[in-house]
């Protein structure tokens, strides 16, 4: 399938100085809330206006930035850089009401949805809701603010597929047969709907109660006149994520099930025509060079009993585990070319401040730090 964004830029700098969205995608536990964090980072000291949003319910950004909590209001990060480094982390009810406020006729009629039973019970857990406004948080940090460069941090790798599909999903809904019937203006359950719909709700009346189903119908009915808004708002985010000015980077790590997932992923957004823009690799084992393992192997032979012989055979297991990885992901690398891969190795400490963040700079950015 012909890739309709932008073509792969040759490093990370160009990424972080010539895009203005950077979503980083990964299954859980690869380090890519820090990885999002130190591309923000990066945004900033290079004189832009940046802002790092995450939706991940485990809320690790905030440590990683030092921040005490993250909210659903952006906020600032002080340090010495030339630009602005802001954090937020999505709230999906708050952003829900905001867009319904958006697009409602009058404030009266924002009033009578955000009020209903059925509105509050859904805003918040129904199934897909969340990628949703995750994708309207990025729009609305994109279009609707000053932010020269947003950074997205998306949940584990699958349900980022959620993330990318649920404007997709979203107008697919608003088609459906059955919201149109429960969209039809009208004020009875009778005139609301037809006779097989009738039935189907009378039962689903006896199961979960009446009272649910009239604030289901009420919830629609006061929604009437606003779906080509959100129609139109999901076929716009839809195009932001296919836009060139936004860059997908891919974080994995050497483990055989997180390349799989990196793959896996690397594939549906092949499927969706979007380019990877970078693969970040971290916690790789060093490696010292071609055939040292099997010459420290031997030296250690030589010396069995020894400590120095110890010493060598550890030498030749890491080599060992070093080939091994670079080996399995050589075919990552090859899925995601010509975009710019980085191997981030062990780093001495876990990364939980701006210097840990730093450290990790100097591998995924040309300039020292």
């Amino acid at each position: 399938m012909t890739v309709e964004s932008a073509a792969p830029v040759a490093t990370f700098d160009e990424i972080v100085a010539r895009r203005s969205i950077v979503v980083c995608c990964g299954s859980g536990g690869v380090g890519k809330t820090t990885i999002a964090a130190v591309v923000a980072l990066e945004g900033a000291r290079l004189g832009r206006k940046t802002v790092v949003v995450t939706i991940d319910p485990a809320k690790r950004l905030a440590d990683a930035l030092g921040l005490a909590g993250l909210t659903g209001t952006p906020s600032r990060i002080e340090g010495d850089w030339p630009g602005e480094l802001w954090a937020t982390m999505l709230d999906t009810k708050s952003t829900f009401d905001a867009l319904v406020a958006k697009y409602a006729a009058t404030p009266e009629q924002g009033e009578r949805i955000l009020a209903n039973r059925f509105y509050r019970n859904i805003s918040g857990a129904l199934s897909g809701t969340q990628e949703y406004m995750a994708m309207e948080k990025l729009y609305e940090l994109h279009d609707e603010t000053d932010f020269d460069l947003v950074v997205v941090d998306t949940p584990p790798t699958r349900h980022a597929l959620d993330f990318l599909d649920a404007p997709r999903r979203l107008s697919r809904f608003l088609e459906h047969r059955l919201f149109r019937m429960l969209m039809a203006p009208s004020r009875g359950l009778a005139r609301a709907v037809n006779v097989a719909a009738q039935t189907f709700l009378r039962t689903v009346s006896k199961v979960v109660g009446g009272d649910v189903v009239d604030d289901a119908i009420a919830f629609f009915q006061a929604f009437e006149g606003m779906e080509e808004g959100f129609r139109q708002r999901a076929a716009r985010v839809t195009e932001l994520i296919r836009a060139p000015e936004t860059a997908f980077v891919l974080v994995a790590s050497p483990r055989r099930d997180t390349v799989g997932e990196a793959h896996f992923f690397a594939d549906r957004l092949g499927a969706a025509g979007i380019a990877v823009q970078g693969l970040v690799v971290n916690r790789m084992h060093p490696s010292f060079g071609d055939g040292l393992g099997e010459a420290a192997a031997e030296r250690s032979r030589t010396l069995d009993g020894t400590d120095l012989g110890s010493l060598y055979r550890n030498l030749a297991d890491f080599q060992t585990v070093a080939s091994r990885e670079r080996a399995h992901l050589a075919g990552l690398a090859e899925a995601v070319a010509p975009a710019p891969v980085v191997w981030v190795p062990f780093l001495s400490s876990d990364v939980h401040d701006i210097a840990g963040m730093g450290a990790v700079a100097g591998h995924l950015f040309a300039r020292e730090r």
